[in-house]
């Protein structure tokens, strides 16, 4: 059995005020393709489908023809939602969807959804757990000792009566660690997953009863701990910390039980995201691949008026110019932090709050700004 892993979608995304939804478009189309030409018998989506708990027209409708498409191509298709997803909203229509062997877990009701899938060597049990924290999982469970985000996994995991003798996959969307090494951020991730503590950690070996563990919620593709508990990655990059990123699909081949291959298949987006440093006229002497997504760091001493009209003459989706010389050298720090396009607004707003106030922002105030800012 072939399973395709997907992670962050975040339909609907802007970046810079340039709307993704014509590259997620394609970036979809090519999984599309990818079902079509490895024959693969179901893909995997780990959560944040969309950007904003109340997605535009275009993102809902991108996400039915997605749908639609996986469909088609005679592909099942597993969804949970994440932290950015409304799970009403997501749930929408998913009993209906079963149908055509859509399965969609978008909120936990104190037990797992489980789908079961046979192919030439038996079942294959497949786990979707949405997006959850310790309250939610403990509402169910009031006599359990839940005080973190583990033990509100391991908890609900417990409940789920996994059979070890089967070949067993999890969908999760959570803040997964392996060993001592927190996993390695893209830079475009929402507050949860950049400024986690350590009652939103889980340890990467709740999961030792799974084949494979199919996550989401880290932009940045990467296996954590071991190769068959990973992050699959954004379908494509958000921010500036991502333009070295090799954005891919893990190819996940099951055989029989204790046989398992993993392929990471490339996607290549319909426009690149790059970084261009230097000075104004030798990066604007020899353009290329002008429609790319930019980013401009330029070395002048003094600022070049109207540069972005400049820039844009020859990029014209440059993203952001910024400068780096004997001045921003010298900012004070709270100021280069909020010139800083791999700090996310989440994070900027942070370091304000401190600066200001001299002390941590609350996670309930910091939700609260992050949701008046979108």
């Amino acid at each position: 059995m072939k399973l395709l892993h997907l992670g962050d979608l975040h339909i609907g995304k802007t970046v810079n005020d340039f709307s993704m939804i014509e590259d997620q478009a394609y970036q979809l189309d090519r999984v599309v393709d990818l079902v079509r030409e490895r024959r693969i018998d179901a893909v995997l989506v780990a959560g944040d489908v969309y950007d904003r708990s109340v997605p535009g027209e275009e993102a809902v409708k991108l996400l039915d023809r997605f749908f639609n498409k996986i469909s088609s191509a005679g592909a099942k298709l597993f969804l949970i939602s994440g932290n950015h997803d409304s799970e009403e909203r997501l749930n929408f229509g998913s009993s209906l969807f079963e149908a055509s062997h859509i399965h969609i877990s978008a909120k936990y009701n104190g037990t797992i959804m489980k789908r079961t899938v046979k192919d030439e060597f038996g079942a294959v049990n497949f786990y979707l757990l949405p997006f959850v924290k310790a309250s939610q999982v403990k509402h169910f469970y009031p006599d359990a000792q839940i005080q973190t985000y583990e033990d509100a996994v391991r908890c609900a995991l417990a409940h789920s009566e996994i059979d070890c003798s089967q070949r067993n996959i999890l969908l999760a969307h959570q803040f997964v660690t392996g060993g001592c090494a927190d996993p390695r951020t893209g830079g475009s991730e929402s507050a949860a997953a950049l400024c986690v503590g350590t009652v939103e950690k889980v340890a990467a070996d709740c999961f030792c009863d799974f084949d494979y563990v199919a996550l989401g919620h880290i932009h940045s593709p990467q296996k954590v701990g071991k190769e068959t508990v990973r992050y699959a990655g954004s379908l494509l990059k958000y921010s500036l910390g991502e333009v070295n990123d090799s954005k891919s699909a893990p190819l996940v081949t099951l055989g029989e039980k204790g046989q398992i291959d993993i392929e990471l298949l490339p996607l290549k987006p319909l426009r690149e995201m790059r970084h261009l440093k230097g000075k104004l006229r030798q990066l604007l002497a020899h353009v290329s691949d002008p429609d790319d997504y930019i980013y401009a760091t330029l070395t002048e001493e003094a600022p070049v008026s109207n540069v972005m009209h400049i820039f844009r003459q020859y990029y014209p989706n440059t993203m952001q110019i910024m400068y780096d010389n004997a001045y921003t050298e010298e900012m004070p720090e709270t100021v280069q932090l909020q010139a800083s396009e791999e700090k996310t607004f989440e994070q900027i707003f942070s370091d304000f709050y401190r600066a200001m106030y001299g002390c941590e922002i609350s996670d309930e105030e910091l939700a609260l700004i992050t949701e008046l800012s979108l």
